[in-house]
């Protein structure tokens, strides 16, 4: 019967904490590396044009976008001499997200020169991110 009662206790223990890193990364915020360009319909063209770009649908309700933020930030680092990282929230900039034809968030487009190359759903690793933007070079 004690046995039982540890079982129980630790699997409340458990869930307590799983509730309380939820509620923690749920109003947590990553902020956008200095390397991320945040995108607008303003500046869309210029950033994307002539260069390879990878565009970050995202939005601040988006549990998987937070966790792609920081994931962002390393690339964007790492390929800032030869290629653009982009956020473009889908609350903000609608009519960009629905030129794309953006059904679910995150979503990641890579374009070179202005066109779409290929395009992730999800959260994606650093590590592949970089390896089709290097591919694209």
């Amino acid at each position: 019967m004690i046995f039982l009662y540890i079982l129980l206790g630790l699997f409340a223990l458990g869930l307590g904490y799983m509730l309380f890193s939820y509620k923690k990364l749920k109003t947590s915020q990553v902020e956008a590396s200095k390397d991320v360009i945040t995108l607008t319909q303003s500046n869309y063209v210029k950033s994307v044009q002539g260069t390879i770009a990878l565009i970050d649908f995202w939005a601040d309700w988006c549990m998987p976008c937070k966790l792609m933020a920081p994931i962002l930030n390393e690339v964007a680092t790492e390929v800032k001499d030869y290629a653009n990282i982009c956020k473009l929230n889908v609350d903000q900039e609608q009519g960009l997200a629905q030129q794309f034809g953006v059904r679910s968030i995150p979503t990641l487009v890579l374009m070179k020169n202005g066109k779409e190359v290929k395009r992730f759903v999800g959260v994606q690793n650093k590590g592949l991110l970089i390896k089709e933007i290097n591919n694209l070079r």
